[in-house]
């Protein structure tokens, strides 16, 4: 399950891309690339809904493959999530999704 678990904390086991890609799910990828659309004011496409997970080999959605900085940030500091940076919890870049999800908090603090 480690594996799993973003650069930002979150849980890709339980992202709806990830759920959508393993099960070969094209609704779910529909739905998901209309509720994503909405949440983020730009066009996903349900083609665009393929992710195996932000840390794990294959394939990425666009997003999470090469626009997300927290994941570039992580990357180039050679760390294996957000939790191994001494300076998580006053970070500018993963402050959103740590203050919008105490689970992504402690997956982080629990990877240490």
């Amino acid at each position: 399950m480690k594996e799993l678990i973003a650069c930002c904390g979150l849980d890709c086991e339980r992202c709806d891309a990830r759920i959508a890609t393993v099960n070969n799910d094209n609704d779910l990828r529909k739905k998901t690339a209309n509720l994503w659309s909405e949440m983020n004011h730009v066009q996903i496409t349900a083609e665009m809904i393929n992710c195996m997970g932000c840390r794990t080999p294959g394939v990425k959605t666009p997003y999470c493959g090469s626009m997300c900085e927290i994941r570039k940030c992580v990357m180039e500091k050679g760390f294996s999530t957000c939790g191994d940076c001494p300076d998580m919890e006053s970070c500018k870049i993963v402050g959103y999704v740590l203050a919008n999800s105490l689970d992504a908090l402690n997956n982080l603090k629990i990877m240490k």
